[in-house]
């Protein structure tokens, strides 16, 4: 059986606890009597035969969908659309899911005679992924029947000739989707669902959209509205994606959903530790601990991302559903929270989150200040249900090195949100308001999204928006370990040790707060009652 999440108590007997420190990671002590440490759930046993499973959802799909076969005939237009490189984290061993999947709709279609086949990376205003990364999740077989001939193709965001506007919602939201998928006889998306928010209607209306259906929801209302991005009845961010699904479905846009989940299994044998239970370590963890500190201790900063980004983790298929998007999206919400919902007593004055070395947006590339704080204050803290884990006007500590360093082909507009916009100001409302639009609508950022790899040139406004939130309900972010200039160009504050930042927060939150330890990764969602 596997063990669920657990939330620890911490005294005078709790050993120093694990916390992620970029490419790196530290023991701290946390005080006794007033800190917990949330741990998450172990990882959920695996599908002993993916392969049986996926030809399985295939032919009995959920909701009033028709088995896969029946949807498809001779002479028809099919797109296959697929997550691109922000999902799984890390990289999974392969085969991927989405190659297993898209292996398995390949089959179904040439036995049916369907020869007008694209595929599609569902990239919304992400970057182009490379040939390798490509290769890495669709698997080299499908990449070489595919590729060569100019049906492997990435979604342009920018392409007006590639974009067809279907319509608008109730609410006035833009609905524009990419031109193959909307004429389609049937799009097929091919899904890997990492937490509660994705998947769903938002796997087309979001990674199929252009900006201008994007920004009716990523904007620093919806963010703002979106008290919780894993729980969809009180997501602003999950009800426009619906809204916008269902005027697609309603239009007449024809969508076979199949989305897949992972256990949490994150990281190869050799860094079990990571995954432990602190007091559970054995000699052997200690020893792999130490090993790793004194090797990460003796690598330059470049080294050391290279290392982590080669990890792929064994992250393994739990399930996999298809047919109708809703139908679909419900069983796959419940697999999620199975494996990722910790249940939670209370908030507490201040959260303590140590961040790993990688988020959805610099997989084989570097976490920038601007990705810090969005996976900081827009991706851990919000994994939580209910609450958050901290109390409006608490304190979140973040321990990250925070470099002034930026990827220069991936994070152009990065660099000159970083150095022109937060040099002026870090409020949100006024970035969106006096800014964004001129980094949305610059030709050499849209050159370079759509010719080169790099994001579109209003990304790094989403991912500050993506934190707005946060900075609404705390009273002050800290950052441990962090480039101290960097740090305070983002408006937090700096500290050196992690005792140093309990010490500042003090001044915000009183003598003695107490304190929560999200021990994240792997990922995990926390139930606050």
């Amino acid at each position: 059986m596997t063990r669920p999440g657990f939330v620890l108590e911490v005294d005078r007997s709790t050993p120093p606890i694990l916390t992620w420190h970029g490419e790196g990671f530290r023991l701290e002590n946390l005080p006794a009597g007033r800190s917990r440490v949330i741990y998450p759930p172990e990882p959920l046993e695996s599908l002993r035969d993916p392969d049986a499973a996926i030809r399985e959802a295939l032919a009995s799909p959920l909701g009033d969908s028709k088995p896969l076969r029946e949807l498809l005939f001779p002479g028809m237009r099919l797109t296959i659309a697929f997550d691109d490189i922000s999902l799984p984290l890390p990289p999974m061993r392969r085969p991927d899911n989405r190659q297993r999947v898209i292996e398995a709709v390949l089959d179904i279609a040439a036995a049916a005679g369907v020869d007008d086949v694209a595929l599609i990376c569902a990239l919304a205003l992400h970057r182009r992924m490379t040939e390798s990364e490509l290769r890495h999740a669709i698997g080299d077989r499908v990449y070489d029947s595919f590729a060569p001939i100019g049906r492997l193709l990435q979604h342009d965001a920018e392409d007006p000739e590639g974009l067809i506007h279907i319509g608008v919602t109730e609410r006035g939201e833009d609905v524009e989707i990419n031109r193959r998928a909307a004429e389609s006889d049937l799009i097929v998306y091919v899904n890997i669902n990492l937490v509660a928010m994705d998947g769903g209607h938002k796997s087309v209306a979001t990674g199929l959209a252009s900006y201008r259906s994007l920004r009716h929801h990523h904007n620093v209302k919806t963010m703002r509205h979106s008290k919780s991005f894993m729980d969809p009845e009180h997501s602003a961010l999950h009800s426009s994606n619906w809204r916008m699904g269902r005027l697609l479905a309603a239009s007449g846009v024809k969508i076979f959903q199949i989305e897949t989940t992972l256990n949490n299994d994150a990281f190869p044998s050799q860094t079990a530790f990571l995954q432990k239970r602190e007091w559970e370590w054995s000699a052997r963890d200690r020893a792999s601990y130490v090993a790793s500190t004194r090797a990460l201790s003796l690598l330059t900063p470049r080294a050391a991302r290279s290392l982590f980004q080669s990890i792929k983790a064994p992250h393994a298929m739990t399930s996999v559903y298809a047919g109708e998007v809703e139908a679909v999206h419900a069983e796959t919400t419940r697999m999620v929270h199975r494996q990722q919902l910790v249940e939670v007593q209370g908030q507490t004055d201040v959260a303590i989150f140590g961040l790993p070395h990688i988020c959805p947006y610099n997989v084989n590339s570097i976490m920038n200040p601007i990705l810090v704080m969005c996976m900081g204050l827009g991706y851990l803290f919000n994994l939580y249900r209910g609450r958050p884990i901290v109390r409006e006007g608490g304190v979140a500590i973040l321990s990250h090195p925070t470099p002034w360093a930026f990827h220069p082909v991936h994070h152009p507009s990065y660099i000159d949100f970083f150095e022109e916009v937060l040099s002026e100001t870090t409020d949100p409302v006024v970035i969106e308001k006096n800014y964004e639009q001129r980094f949305a609508t610059d030709e050499w950022y849209r050159h370079l999204y759509r010719t080169s790899h790099a994001y579109h040139g209003v990304h790094p406004f989403y991912m500050w928006y993506w934190g707005a939130h946060a900075l609404e309900h705390l009273g002050r972010v800290i950052v441990v370990g962090g480039n101290r200039k960097a740090v305070r160009r983002l408006g937090f504050s700096p500290a050196s040790t992690i005792a140093d930042a309990l010490e500042m927060a003090s001044d915000v939150v009183g003598d003695e707060p107490t304190i929560s330890h999200f021990h994240c990764p792997p990922i995990m969602i926390a139930d606050v009652k």
